[in-house]
């Protein structure tokens, strides 16, 4: 092996290695650390940021990669591929002076603890200098490191490369103009599938173990990952082989918390599928956020919430808990887990709805970083916007402003990759659905095994060998297209609410 590439390689690996160290701490600080430790773990982040600044931007890492840009004799793709993200990762960090980098990581942990604080005691004001701080943070940050785009284009990039502004506005007005009509129209339907069962109470050590069994079902390995609580579901950890999802139960709503589990098992299923032999290095990562995204969609919504699907399970639910289905169907219970109930909380937002959160919130971002809407107004904003797209209005801002911790974080520019996942979940399941006929069978009697091992082999196990066009012209045969996710939610909806759409 060409030594400057050795030498490359062992640095990358070493970086990775505190990465999941950082990791680790995050997800212990969200499960198990005692809140009275917050201050001293916000110290101990912030010093180990910095230490990972210094090994990302080492002078002796830009000499290396300076020599291998010389040398022609590297031609396999991997190698390709670990070169240039780590030239682009360390302009990038060059970029940016070590005390922004420190600045940006202590206020994230200390967002955190304040979002969740301000979050349970209904006051806004109190996560309000939260954001201020990090809009003044993510701005400068945006002028080090991308001086040509505007600061949310800069951080747009940051989740999905390439991708601007004003290319997911137009993809956002196309959804919204055609969302906002057939959510009116199912609304004005007559008909809403029988939801009630659906609440009661649920003992919460059976939703776990329920969770559990359908997580491993589809095939997340717990030798190689746990789940836990959290007060927001994610899929987190340190490598493909720790990799951790977390959950919320609530007694009195167990379908939250299982479809919660299986979206994050859909996260979980990439991590733990990534290259095999170079899971330390950035030839093996993710792609975009959005494509993250169409994994845990891919799972939650094409899968879980088929008929197939609710078929297959419905007994074991019924079974579960049978004082509250003991009347029901698999039919009635595949019509209600997908009922179009326009309410207040994203993460309990049914398909149909879910993509107009999401533009709220990106639309919001946007108009913070132009300087269009000032913070303290943002609950205003959000309650007017509700009202609006979902014809609702939240009653405090615990159930509106406060309800997502990604501002906690600094994490402006995410939301869109929840909607974009959705448009490539569609766009990839009918692929998979065109080469494997039997999927819904497949589903329906409980064998996950070719899903799975479609999406290892077609996405999984790729890592960033492909820009997220080139991977899904490769897949589909076609660029991103919208048009597949609202297809997809026109023939659903319309299925369940008798609509003529055509009328």
């Amino acid at each position: 092996m060409n030594k400057h590439y050795q030498n490359l390689v062992e640095r990358l690996e070493e970086i990775s290695h505190l990465n999941g160290v950082m990791s680790t701490m995050g997800w212990d600080q969200e499960v198990m650390m005692p809140t009275g430790a917050a201050h001293a773990r916000a110290r101990q982040i912030s010093a180990l940021a910095g230490v990972i600044h210094e090994r990302m931007t080492d002078p002796a890492l830009g000499d290396c990669l300076e020599a291998l840009q010389e040398q022609s004799n590297l031609v396999h793709a991997i190698e390709q591929c670990n070169i240039r993200e780590a030239r682009r990762q360390y302009d990038l960090m060059t970029r940016v002076p070590k005390p922004l980098v420190k600045a940006l990581a202590e206020q994230g942990s200390r967002g955190q603890a304040t979002w969740v604080q301000a979050r349970q005691e209904n006051r806004f004001q109190d996560f309000a200098p939260v954001i201020q701080s990090f809009l003044m943070l993510k701005k400068e940050w945006a002028d080090c490191v991308f001086p040509e785009l505007s600061p949310y284009d800069a951080n747009l990039d940051l989740f999905e490369r390439g991708t601007t502004t004003a290319e997911i506005s137009a993809i956002f007005e196309q959804l919204k103009s055609a969302l906002i009509p057939l959510i009116d129209t199912v609304r004005d339907s007559g008909y809403q599938p029988n939801t009630n069962f659906l609440k009661g109470s649920f003992a919460i050590d059976k939703q776990a173990k329920l969770a559990r069994k359908i997580s491993k079902d589809i095939g997340f390995d717990f030798t190689k990952g746990r789940m836990d609580v959290s007060v927001h579901p994610f899929c987190g950890g340190s490598h493909p082989t720790d990799v951790r999802i977390t959950t919320r139960y609530a007694e009195h709503d167990f379908i939250e918390s299982l479809y919660a589990v299986i979206h994050e098992t859909g996260h979980a299923l990439y991590e733990q599928g990534r290259m095999p032999g170079f899971e330390d290095l950035p030839v093996s990562e993710s792609l975009t956020m959005g494509i993250h995204e169409s994994q845990s969609l891919f799972w939650e919504r094409m899968i879980a919430q088929s008929k197939a699907f609710c078929t297959h399970y419905f007994e074991l639910i019924r079974n579960t808990f049978p004082n509250n289905l003991q009347h029901e169907t698999a039919d009635s219970f595949y019509q209600a887990v997908n009922a179009c109930q326009p309410g207040l909380i994203r993460v309990e937002a049914d398909e149909l709805t879910y993509p107009l959160h999401v533009i709220l919130r990106f639309e919001i971002e946007k108009d913070l970083f132009e300087g269009s809407i000032a913070i303290d107004d943002l609950p205003a904003v959000w309650n007017e916007k509700m009202v609006a797209y979902l014809g609702i209005k939240p009653p405090n801002d615990t159930l509106g402003v406060l309800q997502d911790s990604h501002w906690s974080g600094g994490a402006f520019g995410y939301f869109p990759s929840y909607t974009l996942g959705a448009i490539y979940a569609c766009q990839f399941y009918n692929t998979m659905q065109q080469v494997q006929p039997d999927t819904e069978k497949n589903i329906e009697t409980g064998n996950f095994v070719p899903i799975k091992k479609w999406l290892n082999e077609n996405i999984h196990r790729h890592g960033r060998l492909y820009t997220p066009q080139e991977l899904v012209l490769k897949i589909t045969g076609q660029a991103l297209n919208q048009q597949y996710l609202l297809d997809y939610l026109k023939v659903k909806y319309s299925t369940i609410y008798s609509l003529n759409l055509n009328a």
